[in-house]
């Protein structure tokens, strides 16, 4: 197997320090009990916790680490039969079954002996309705209330009647915060922390950004782990801190003509979940191939440019109802159009995850039409983010070969 050489990221030092803070505060809160712990879904409504001194927990987040260091099947059949189906999303039952096996990754990533006990959780089903199912179970566990966002899906456009609506619900979550978090709410504090948090999607936004470059500067796996910050720690000062530092980095590279992947022919988008397990060996075989996988949705879903501090709770509910994963196959395919002409991309990855529906997007004819509109071909690999049982390693390196032998014939 030829070695694949890469040009290791010096911003990783920084980026490992800013995740061990945020893991080892949430520890520390839940121990000594200095601070109100909430759950969160990734794509909010952390911000407004943050703004009445919660920490946040983000138990999608814990479930990528399950994924990550391939222990999701040793817990998987645990939820399993706890009742949960193999049929459902895996970052559910995974992390559900590693809760009831007292187990978390964060033992041996920091020396925690368990996640840290919730005093409310919350929920936003911009993305999936799993997440709302996910958090009822653990209010049963922790007997601690759930409070959330129902928001509407596959909108053509977000239209302001659906937009009020959001913000009504965040609106009304505030009374039970202020309750739980024992301290008043302050418009200011949390017109601080949007402000932040936007500052943060800027940051990432342009980190992204410097893929389009020739050669790209980073690849869909590096974005996957560097985008950690922007999902945890936005609306805190230290993400921020941390992209200013990556960033420089990568806009030298830019100036240097250094590439992530050692004399790159191949540019491809990447539509859908990670397979978390197999980032390196999927990172290995596009680089062996002298192929770069420059740009994704998934890694863009932490940028949140619509935050308007001014007006803290529409734009918040605007911003959260505009997310990719919420509009419909007319929206994604002018998205992903608009993505291929910035980042010069020669081919579509779309990821068919097993137990992942809501963030699939190659199953109703979006590849195909795609190619068609574009004139570039595309490949569909079979996985899912969690559960490596629905993936076959020998089968998506030949068709990834097979892939990028047919552009360099085309």
């Amino acid at each position: 197997m030829q070695e694949i050489k890469r040009v290791a990221i010096k911003a990783t030092t920084q980026f490992k320090a800013v995740m061990a803070q945020h893991f080892l505060e949430l520890d520390e809160a839940a121990r000594t009990k200095n601070k109100k712990v909430a759950w969160c879904s990734s794509v909010g409504p952390a911000e407004l916790a943050l703004s009445l001194g919660f920490l946040v927990y983000y138990y999608e987040n814990h479930a990528a680490i399950l994924g990550t260091n391939r222990t999701a099947m040793d817990y998987i059949p645990i939820a399993n039969a706890h009742g949960y189906s193999p049929d459902i999303c895996s970052y559910l039952t995974s992390d559900i079954g590693a809760y009831l096996k007292g187990e978390t990754p964060l033992t041996k990533a920091y020396g925690i002996e368990k996640i840290p006990r919730p005093d409310v959780l919350l929920y936003n089903t911009n993305q999936c309705r799993e997440v709302y199912d996910w958090v009822n179970f653990y209010a049963k566990e922790f007997k601690v209330p759930v409070v959330g966002i129902n928001t509407p899906r596959t909108q053509r456009q977000v239209r302001d009647d659906v937009v009020q609506s959001v913000t009504a619900q965040l609106e009304e979550m505030v009374p039970q915060l202020e309750e739980i978090a024992g301290r008043p709410f302050d418009i200011d504090e949390f017109r601080e922390v949007l402000a932040t948090s936007r500052e943060c999607s800027r940051l990432w936004e342009e980190v992204l950004g410097t893929a389009k470059a020739k050669p790209s500067t980073i690849t869909f796996s590096d974005a996957c782990i560097h985008m950690g910050p922007a999902v945890v720690m936005r609306g805190r000062k230290e993400a921020n801190e941390y992209y200013r530092i990556l960033l420089a980095e990568l806009k030298e590279r830019v100036e240097q003509g250094i590439g992530a992947v050692e004399g790159e022919r191949h540019r491809f988008y990447w539509e859908g979940m990670p397979i978390w397990g197999k980032l390196r060996m999927m990172s290995d075989t596009f680089g062996r191939l002298k192929a770069c996988v420059s740009v994704s949705t998934y890694c863009s879903s932490w940028v949140f440019s619509g935050f308007d501090p001014k007006d803290p709770f529409q734009s918040m509910a605007r911003a959260y109802c505009s997310i990719f994963i919420g509009q419909d196959d007319v929206g994604k395919e002018d998205y992903i159009a608009e993505k291929v002409e910035q980042f010069s991309i020669d081919g579509l990855i779309f990821h068919d995850a097993k137990t992942c529906p809501s963030n699939t997007n190659c199953r109703y004819g979006m590849a195909d039409r795609l190619s068609e509109r574009l004139g570039i071909p595309h490949l569909t690999i079979n996985g899912d983010l969690n559960d490596l049982r629905c993936f076959s390693e020998e089968q998506t390196i030949t068709n990834i070969e097979a892939f990028v032998e047919q552009i360099e014939e085309s």
